[in-house]
């Protein structure tokens, strides 16, 4: 089956829906959901050369200004999930903007749409900084418009 997404050229991630992601209500908890965003998140900026060690070495980070996150179906132990993110903002200056969307392939389901911007700080002092040039060059070179 051919996935539905909002957008071209996603970066995608495969989720299993682990017993420890379930809920008393017998499905993924919404922080289950969020950690999700976050390891997909990580694993776009490591695959576009951006990991944590390179952040270091520029002592510069993107941490989270904002997270909208749209539940609109459940997820439940065992299943299998693709989430897609594209960042779709990056002004060269101080912030990035992400899109995500979880799908289950089973059925083509979409379970959550999600945006995230993110602000650049300084890792030193956690002050807000210009995106170094190498952040602007990589992740402009990424986006894809909406």
């Amino acid at each position: 089956m051919s996935l539905d997404w909002d957008l071209p050229t996603p970066f995608v991630i495969d989720i299993e829906v682990d017993a420890t992601d379930i809920d008393e209500y017998d499905h993924a908890n919404n922080t289950a959901y969020l950690r999700w965003v976050e390891q997909v998140s990580w694993a776009h900026s490591k695959c576009l050369g951006l990991d944590l060690a390179r952040y270091r070495a520029l002592d510069r980070a993107m941490a989270v200004h904002r997270h909208e996150l749209d539940y609109l179906a459940p997820a439940f132990e065992g299943e299998r999930l693709k989430l897609a993110t594209w960042i779709v903002g990056c002004d060269g200056r101080l912030t990035l903007t992400r899109r995500f969307q979880l799908i289950r392939p089973a059925d083509g389901r979409t379970l959550l749409r999600a945006r995230t911007r993110f602000a650049c700080i300084e890792l030193s002092s956690g002050r807000p900084r210009r995106l170094p040039g190498e952040y602007a060059t990589t992740y402009g070179d990424a986006l894809v418009a909406e």
